[in-house]
């Protein structure tokens, strides 16, 4: 069962530090840049204070750099561990959140004119387009890399997402879902 003072960016840090070893804030932020913050996102600067929070409860030790910027350093301790594999033990049962920008506009698309939903749709593809090629780089760095199975099976679920919403945009763009007008309580 989670631990109820946890949140989603506390369980972020935890993986995040556990996957690393050791990590500053800004490790994290650069491992979070090129993996998680595909599928899930939120503030990095949480990468900047949750660390300090987590070593407070006993989840994350932390150690100063004695010189130069005097960073901090995090590593999970074993207390962090725990926590970690628990929740990674409780089913989520939860559905994913969409919060797309593209899709809101569409669903209000009947208070535009035809040509908006067709820029629109084509701006979408030609998005979706440049993430999969962005999938496909992220893909090639790993290619025969081991140790990293999960990590790559959340690539391959994005990359999997990213083909449907570039063929939902696609289809969208060739046969628009509009009738030239605004409906009642017109804008």
């Amino acid at each position: 069962m989670s631990n109820p003072k946890l949140t989603p960016t506390s369980y972020v840090v935890l993986g995040l530090v556990a996957l690393l070893g050791r990590a500053t804030p800004y490790d994290m932020k650069r491992l979070a840049g090129f993996s998680i913050s595909h599928f899930w996102t939120f503030p990095h600067s949480q990468l900047y204070s949750e660390p300090e929070r987590l070593a407070g409860m006993g989840f994350l030790d932390e150690q100063r750099e004695s010189g130069g910027r005097r960073r901090r350093v995090y590593g999970i301790t074993e207390e962090g561990r725990k926590v970690l594999r628990e929740w990674l033990a409780d089913p989520t049962g939860e559905l994913p959140e969409l919060r797309d920008p593209g899709t809101l506009k569409l669903f209000f698309g009947n208070f535009g004119s035809p040509d908006d939903v067709v820029r629109l749709a084509e701006n979408q593809v030609r998005m979706y387009e440049a993430q999969g090629r962005e999938h496909e780089e992220i893909a090639a760095q790993f290619e025969g890399v081991t140790g990293i199975e999960t990590q790559l099976a959340t690539l391959r679920c994005g990359m999997a997402v990213n083909e449907a919403c570039l063929g939902f945009w696609r289809t969208i763009a060739k046969n628009p879902p509009v009738s030239g007008g605004s409906q009642p309580g017109t804008v």
